[in-house]
């Protein structure tokens, strides 16, 4: 009932930058958080950045001063740019978001990933 479809991956030299873009579907009526997170090849996924409905911005410190993240409600899309992109960037990178669907209690929901490769 719930799509997050990414887009905006690829590979990038170091130094270079990136927009990834998250657009939410379904039978949304409300979404509370949207974010990215991160998951490198044998490491654990971790947060990258979250916004809230109200505009509240949380950042993982590898991704402060570096990745911007931005939210248009209207369209329940999400953004991050990403800057001064290093090779430790180099993951899969999720859409998440916590939101309710039309009678559904509210629930987190993942997107595919898209891949963010760093060389340097």
């Amino acid at each position: 009932q719930v799509q997050l479809v990414e887009s905006g991956g690829g590979l990038v030299q170091a130094g270079g930058s990136l927009r990834l873009s998250c657009a939410a579907s379904g039978r949304i009526f409300r979404i509370n958080t949207m974010g990215w997170y991160r998951q490198a090849s044998g490491k654990q996924r971790e947060l990258v950045a979250t916004i809230t409905s109200g505009g509240r911005i949380d950042y993982s410190d590898s991704a402060k001063g570096r990745f911007t993240i931005s939210r248009d409600n209207a369209q329940n899309t999400a953004y991050l740019q990403m800057n001064s992109l290093k090779p430790e960037d180099t993951a899969i990178y999720y859409c998440y978001a916590r939101l309710r669907v039309i009678s559904i209690p509210e629930y987190d929901y993942w997107g595919q990933g898209t891949q963010v490769t760093v060389s340097s």
